[in-house]
């Protein structure tokens, strides 16, 4: 197998790792959202994580320069891996159900895929598109079994969560090819704070502040948010993209929302049963079968 197709265990660690913080945030989320203003819920989230991994680098001396010539390809990541995916996703959400969202979301791996061939060389085997088709499969199990409900009303939704996806897929795919030259917890400080901050003006000037109402449960979420998915979780993200492949570092990413669902069944009066539990083996199988080539 070409090097550009091998499959590290320390990678498959940290996406696992990636996988379980991502997909923790669901639950959590969906209670927060109860209290709080989505995009100034994940902007004060991201851009307090920035800030806590500068403060942890400035304490450890690790330099947060950013080498010259470079911020332009910092700030397209910053766009595309944070901005974009979390800014888009939460707009589109406003049109459409979480179910339908969740599946159109959770197209990462098709479009980097496609983006992969190209870029990176990347060209898929027999093996790994029937891994991508077993993953996949088992999102839609998952969330389709909620329901869809299909319409014209609904296509700003679509083409919003349509675009999420596929600027993330596009962010991992340049990501890997042009890796930033920085320190990983100064790379991840740049991007989650500047990929957050306009998420955080948007929602300062055209959400309600209700803050000042946040519960102890709610301020919980908040911090959880803050060091879990939005700082540690993108900190084994940008590292496992250096040691996989980028289709399967997007197909292991289908393992997040079975972990959350797997947490709400735990946090939430949600169930889960032998659809959910089918959904996930399904998408274990995928992630398996996907390592091996």
């Amino acid at each position: 197998m070409p090097p550009a197709q091998r499959v590290s265990t320390a990678g498959i660690v940290l996406l696992v790792a990636t996988a379980c913080g991502w997909g923790s945030n669901w639950p959590m989320l969906k209670l927060l959202l109860a209290e709080v203003s989505p995009l100034q819920a994940r902007g004060f989230a991201g851009v307090a994580a920035g800030m806590g991994f500068a403060l942890g680098a400035w304490a450890f001396g690790i330099s947060l320069k950013v080498p010259a010539g470079m911020w332009p390809r910092l700030l397209l990541a910053a766009v595309l891996n944070v901005t974009a995916w979390m800014g888009l996703a939460t707009y589109g959400l406003t049109w459409m159900g979480a179910a339908e969202a969740a599946i159109v979301a959770y197209t990462v791996p098709v479009w980097t895929a496609i983006f992969a061939w190209p870029v990176l060389g990347e060209r898929p085997s027999a093996r790994r598109l029937l891994a991508l088709g077993l993953s996949l499969s088992g999102v839609v199990l998952l969330f389709g079994g909620q329901g869809l409900n299909l319409g014209l009303a609904k296509l700003p939704g679509y083409a919003l969560m349509t675009a999420a996806p596929l600027l993330f897929a596009l962010g991992t795919v340049l990501g890997k090819r042009n890796v930033l030259a920085m320190p990983p917890v100064a790379t991840v400080a740049w991007q989650v704070g500047l990929g957050s901050l306009p998420l955080l003006l948007l929602g300062l000037a055209f959400e309600p502040w209700r803050f000042d109402t946040l519960s102890d449960q709610g301020w919980f979420f908040m911090v959880w948010m803050t060091v879990v998915p939005l700082g540690l979780a993108y900190l084994t993200w940008f590292e496992a993209i250096k040691r996989v492949p980028a289709t399967f570092a997007t197909i292991a990413m289908l393992l997040a929302p079975m972990v959350g669902v797997a947490g709400a069944a735990m946090f939430l009066p949600e169930p889960f049963g032998l659809r959910e539990t089918v959904a996930l083996l399904l998408t274990l199988a995928g992630v398996v079968l996907a390592s091996r080539g």
